[in-house]
């Protein structure tokens, strides 16, 4: 189906120059970037209970187990565990787009 969109200059020149970064159409940019707004956002994955918890502020702070000490060595290893979750959950999205 065909429409008309008015489109501010700036915004156009910037999803042409998208567009032919990705190597793609104006078209797919346009209708990838529609998809997504108004694609359902998909539920955010539960953070493991033994790990976290909120602190009297309302901030995600590691939870103190007894005894166990807290590393630089234990910190990247749960960011690399989540960098990991969010990229599944971003090929999935792809996946199904």
């Amino acid at each position: 189906m065909k429409t008309t969109l008015d489109l501010p200059d700036d915004l156009l020149i910037e999803a042409k120059a998208v567009a032919a970064r990705r190597h793609t159409t104006l078209k797919a940019i346009v209708e990838h970037a529609l998809r997504r707004e108004i694609q359902q956002p998909a539920p955010a994955a539960p953070l493991p209970d033994d790990k976290f918890e909120l602190n009297e502020l309302g901030f995600l702070v590691l939870k103190r187990h007894p005894g166990e000490t807290v590393t630089l060595e234990t910190i990247c290893k749960i960011q690399d565990d989540i960098d990991q979750e969010e990229l599944d959950r971003a090929i999935n999205f792809a996946r199904r787009s």
